[in-house]
């Protein structure tokens, strides 16, 4: 745009007994002269009405005013350069605009349905238009089986991203057998938000069998033999979806312990981002918080009537589950473990505290309550974040 500065005129009107000065204004596109009604205040300039519709325009997404030649548009959709980035991808032959959880990729490039469907020559690696969605290594975005429960107890789904490896369905299968070789855990979903990696989700399980029945160690060294990283990417998150039936007898129950959750997350904030290696834009963008109020069912309403959709750090939009989307992803299996040890003593504290005791909690407190024996992967953890109470650890690790 150009950058010309806002300019006004002033006309003088000489009469006998009085003089009249009339202001008018400029218009910092096109230099036309307005009144002041005419005008729109847009990024420190003033537009007429013309030179407002002709480059500006409004984002389909989030309603933000923008430039149109800073915007991202096809025949059907506008957006800001923001919401592109994080939410849509190009198909690469029709250049419309996709939502990245229903982008296919084909020789890591992205499509739109109608376009993948027109590749002629696609290998066996990839997806065959005949196959049913269950019969494939790597579902598509939206495939959701019936889970199977494994264990007693709160059951955790695991939603753990990878990515720089390929979408590749022989990788897939790999990961596949190592998973479910003595039980069906995991299957394997596209993810859009991924540059070239699936998504490895897990069927709901009770911490006790993540820790001795599921064999993470192996599908993670079997991710890192096939080139796949987690931690040491922009993309990948891991996601700990909470059963809801097991925190609360009653639907009311069950939102007074949700509520407890959300309060726990808000007021100790600082220390769970230290937790989850994520940087404070990494968590607006993926994971943004709520905001702290005075108690648990303020925080719960709040986040009832915010429209954030499920970027947030917890996010209630499913039916059966809430997910925890504060962590980073990790292909290292005792972070891995911890992760799933906290949000289990969170729900505990969640369940087990009235809100008094709930909001008089420190986070040394709470820290110090957790059992060495049974969550050693935890503490640590928290001792090499320098999180745990009054022993610090100093130095660096590769996570």
């Amino acid at each position: 745009m150009p950058q010309t500065a806002l300019m006004s005129t002033a006309t003088v009107t000489v009469h006998e007994e009085n003089t009249t000065i009339t202001t008018t204004f400029v218009c910092s596109q096109c230099e036309k002269v307005c009144e002041k009604t005419e005008l729109h205040e847009f990024d420190s300039k003033t537009l007429c009405d013309d030179c407002y519709s002709d480059y500006t325009v409004t984002c389909n997404d989030c309603r933000t005013r923008v430039w149109e030649d800073d915007s991202c548009q096809d025949d059907y959709m506008t957006l800001c350069s923001s919401c592109y980035e994080r939410s849509y991808r190009r198909c690469c032959v029709c250049d419309c605009i996709i939502h990245r959880r229903d982008v296919l990729y084909y020789d890591e490039e992205a499509y739109c349905e109608d376009c993948y469907n027109d590749i002629e020559d696609r290998d066996d690696d990839d997806y065959d238009d005949d196959c049913d969605d269950n019969d494939r290594a790597i579902h598509s975005y939206s495939y959701k089986p019936i889970p199977i429960f494994h264990g007693d107890g709160i059951h955790y789904g695991i939603e753990l991203e990878v990515d720089d490896a390929g979408q590749s369905n022989s990788n897939a299968w790999e990961i596949l057998y190592v998973g479910n070789r003595y039980d069906e855990h995991i299957y394997i979903k596209q993810d859009g938000s991924l540059n070239n990696g699936f998504e490895i989700v897990s069927h709901p399980m009770s911490l006790e069998y993540h820790q001795t029945k599921m064999n993470w160690q192996k599908i993670m060294s079997k991710l890192t033999e096939l080139g796949y990283k987690s931690h040491k990417t922009d993309t990948c998150g891991y996601h700990i979806h909470i059963e809801k039936s097991m925190l609360g007898d009653t639907p009311e129950c069950q939102e007074n312990t949700i509520s407890n959750i959300l309060y726990f997350v808000e007021k100790h904030w600082n220390e769970l981002l230290k937790f989850s290696r994520r940087t404070p834009s990494q968590m607006k963008r993926w994971a943004s918080r709520y905001g702290y109020k005075d108690s648990p069912k303020e925080i719960l309403d709040h986040a009832k009537n915010r429209t954030l959709g499920r970027y947030v750090c917890v996010n209630l939009e499913n039916i059966s589950t809430i997910e925890l989307r504060m962590f980073r992803g990790t292909l290292k299996y005792s972070t891995f473990i911890a992760a799933l040890q906290i949000v289990d003593e969170i729900c505990k504290a969640a369940l087990s505290l009235a809100e008094d005791d709930l909001k008089g909690l420190t986070w040394t407190e709470f820290v110090g309550n957790i059992d060495k024996n049974n969550k050693s992967e935890l503490v640590e953890y928290l001792k090499f974040k320098n999180l745990y109470v009054n022993e610090p650890v100093d130095g660096t690790e590769d996570l």
